[in-house]
């Protein structure tokens, strides 16, 4: 009899109240982040008209925020093994949130570049702990398999959803409420997440190398601002100074990793 009770309620533990809801938060935050990689494209007229950057420093604008995200993810996915999924979620909607006041009322060329780096930043902590924790949430394989494919069907329409965003609210705001939509977004995260999102770590994480993080960074910036530099100015000895730093700091991250 106590075997039937514990058949019965066993298919009751796998599914966790509020899933859905959670699910639904976990999945717009994805679309923001995604969003926020596009969104700036009907935007940057404005932007240069107020800021007045060079032609490079509207590159590393427009750039620079995919470009930290991509160096990021593995080892904010590592460092959410470590300290928790859900505390790294919502520490970083929160640090997405103030940055993005910062994107909004940045007042010079290197000032936007710098939050955009930041806002790079914020979002890798938010990309992979989002999947990690659908994991947690769905224990049944199937349902697990729908939210999966949700979760990256919004991650892969973001990008496409920024420049619709970005034009609806440049038809009645100024450039900088691209960037002001994030906070109501990432304070329902925060709220509905502190309520319903359950805290997990991997018990026996990786080994986590943040030398290798730096090395993979440089490398990355160091060769782009190569190439870009080189387009407007033509090859200069820093210009091939960085780009070999860039070579060399990638050899060495690859290096490290394997």
């Amino acid at each position: 009899m106590a075997g039937t009770d514990r058949a019965a309620r066993a298919p009751d533990a796998t599914h966790r109240p509020g899933r859905w809801l959670a699910l639904s938060v976990l999945v717009l935050a994805v679309l923001l982040v995604a969003v926020d990689a596009t969104v700036l494209g009907l935007a940057t007229p404005f932007l240069s008209e107020d800021l007045k950057p060079s032609g490079t420093q509207l590159l590393w604008i427009g750039d620079i925020y995919s470009f930290v995200i991509a160096g990021l993810l593995v080892t904010m996915g590592s460092l959410g093994d470590r300290i928790g999924r859900k505390k790294l979620l919502l520490t970083g909607a929160v640090a997405f949130g103030a940055v993005s006041v910062l994107n909004a009322y940045a007042t010079s060329p290197e000032m936007m570049i710098a939050a955009r780096a930041l806002l790079g930043v914020a979002g890798a902590t938010l990309m992979p702990a989002t999947l990690a924790l659908i994991r947690n949430i769905f224990h049944d394989p199937r349902e697990r398999s729908v939210a999966i494919g949700i979760w990256g069907a919004a991650a892969s329409a973001g990008a496409a959803v920024g420049p619709v965003v970005g034009g609806f609210l440049l038809e009645h705001f100024w450039w900088g409420s691209v960037f002001l939509i994030n906070l109501p977004v990432m304070a329902v995260l925060v709220l509905v997440g502190v309520r319903l999102l359950p805290e997990s770590r991997n018990p026996a994480p990786g080994p986590w190398d943040p030398a290798s993080v730096v090395l993979s960074l440089v490398g990355i910036v160091g060769v782009v601002y190569a190439i870009k530099e080189a387009a407007a100015y033509g090859l200069r000895w820093d210009i091939a100074a960085a780009a070999v730093t860039g070579v060399v700091a990638r050899s060495s991250a690859s290096s490290a990793d394997s």
